[in-house]
């Protein structure tokens, strides 16, 4: 039994929601690290990002023997739900997930149900390099504990080409003119993929009398109400966008694609950076530009954890640990490479300023606005 098993089993017996780490003795967990297969679980619709992930494995795997497997998900709630499923099997050790890539609901979902190890963050040695100004201590309001490492700062900004569009809409309220003056040129990616039921997010951000609600639980009392206007801008909104509202964009990309083929006006994306890596390898026109609506970005940290019951714990440790550096948060944050903003201080190439920010919701809206959506337009 290596350093972390023997720690975490005496922890089983004190804890059901997580697993202790003592991280003490780094040098030890280098050593037990060196010859394991961490299997990341990480979203796979990027070259870019898949690009950035096979260069961090061929570095792990030079210098510390560890061999970081890029398992493709579309949707990290798959693999929260075969977790629940090993848990509800009784497989406490020999897990098939070493490393996940999560935030928000999938966050929440997975520390109600017990299914991370640590808490470990604030016990690596990188995570004092962390920029604490950011909020990397809670993720869609809920308390990280620990229990996840910070990656990167996504913010949900819009691409427009200057050449086709001069003056991009600063709201969703200015948005729906546009899609009405231009009928067929305005879309977002279909709920719950992931752009799109942020989409939802922030417009009803902007759009409902009062936004405080949003930052706590969802009320079903009160739901009907304060979600009413999101629900009065979609009915107009669909009749005048991309097919009628009645076909939405796959994702992220999609719309970046329509974009460059001039079937829509905006694309949307998660990473503020985007428009100018897409310029740079040749996706997006020299023309395109990233921009935020006045009001702020949603914004939010994504980060990286480890199951609790991980084959590989010290190797997904040293991949975490390594992925917080700032070589490897420099290369990140560069545009040419992937252009995720840094969430450490670096002291050499540092991130481009971010956008104005608006916190995420409570992660609970999440569930309640996809169920809304697909009960109302999902056919």
């Amino acid at each position: 039994m290596n350093y972390l098993s023997i720690a975490a089993a005496c922890a089983l017996s004190v804890s059901s929601v997580s697993i202790a780490a003592d991280l003490s003795n780094w040098e030890q967990i280098e050593k037990d690290a060196n010859g394991q297969t961490v299997y990341f679980n990480a979203w796979g619709g990027s070259q870019e990002i898949n690009a950035y992930l096979r260069w961090a494995g061929d570095t792990l795997n030079e210098r510390y023997g560890v061999t970081l497997e890029h398992v493709k998900v579309s949707d990290i709630a798959e693999t929260v739900n075969r977790l629940v499923a090993e848990k509800a099997a009784g497989k406490i050790e020999g897990g098939s997930v070493d490393m996940v890539w999560i935030n928000g609901e999938n966050f929440k979902s997975m520390k109600s149900n017990g299914l991370l190890f640590g808490p470990f963050a604030e016990q690596l040695p990188n995570w004092s390099i962390v920029d604490k100004s950011l909020p990397v201590t809670a993720d869609f309001t809920e308390p990280t504990n620990g229990l996840e490492a910070p990656w990167g700062v996504g913010q949900l900004v819009f691409i427009h080409d200057e050449k086709t569009l001069a003056n991009p809409p600063r709201s969703f309220v200015e948005m729906l003119s546009l899609a009405k003056a231009n009928p067929g040129k305005i879309a977002y990616p279909k709920p719950p993929q992931f752009h799109g039921t942020s989409f939802l997010k922030a417009a009803l951000l902007e759009l409902a009398t009062d936004s405080d609600p949003l930052y706590v639980p969802v009320d079903e009392a009160r739901f009907g109400e304060i979600t009413a206007p999101l629900w009065a801008y979609l009915d107009e909104l669909h009749p005048v966008a991309w097919r009628n509202g009645k076909q939405f964009p796959a994702g992220s990309a999609e719309t970046m694609q329509l974009l460059d083929d001039s079937e829509l006006l905006l694309a949307i994306t998660f990473n503020p950076n985007a428009a100018e890596t897409a310029v740079k390898n040749g996706t997006l026109a020299p023309s395109a530009k990233t921009f935020a609506f006045d009001k702020g970005a949603l914004s939010n940290i994504h980060y990286m954890g480890v199951p609790w019951n991980a084959n590989a714990k010290e190797g997904a440790l040293v991949a975490i640990n390594f992925l917080m550096s700032e070589e490897a948060q420099a290369r990140k944050a560069n545009s040419d490479v992937w252009g995720d903003p840094a969430v450490v201080t670096l002291s050499s190439v540092g991130s481009k300023p971010l956008f104005k920010s608006q916190p995420e919701p409570h992660p609970s809206w999440q569930v309640a606005l996809e169920k809304a959506w697909l009960e109302r337009y999902g056919q």
